[in-house]
């Protein structure tokens, strides 16, 4: 049997309705291979600063400036 879940908070949390014994030994197997990541992050990197017109530290503080906004 088979189940596939998701990490949050450093633990992981197991699809809906996902049934295991208290103390059952299990095995975790990443899906995506960090390497992946690697490569994406490269390719996003090419679009950073690409938007004009906004402050250099808009990333950082989106919430901060979407209050400001109103949006």
């Amino acid at each position: 049997m088979t189940y596939k879940g998701k990490v949050k908070g450093g633990v992981v949390v197991l699809e809906v309705g996902a049934r295991l014994d208290e103390g059952a030994e299990v095995v975790v197997e990443p899906l995506a291979d960090l390497d992946e990541y690697a490569s994406l992050r490269e390719g996003l990197l090419q679009f950073a600063g690409a938007v004009k017109g906004f402050p250099s530290d808009m990333a950082r503080n989106h919430d901060h400036y979407q209050t400001r906004t109103g949006r």
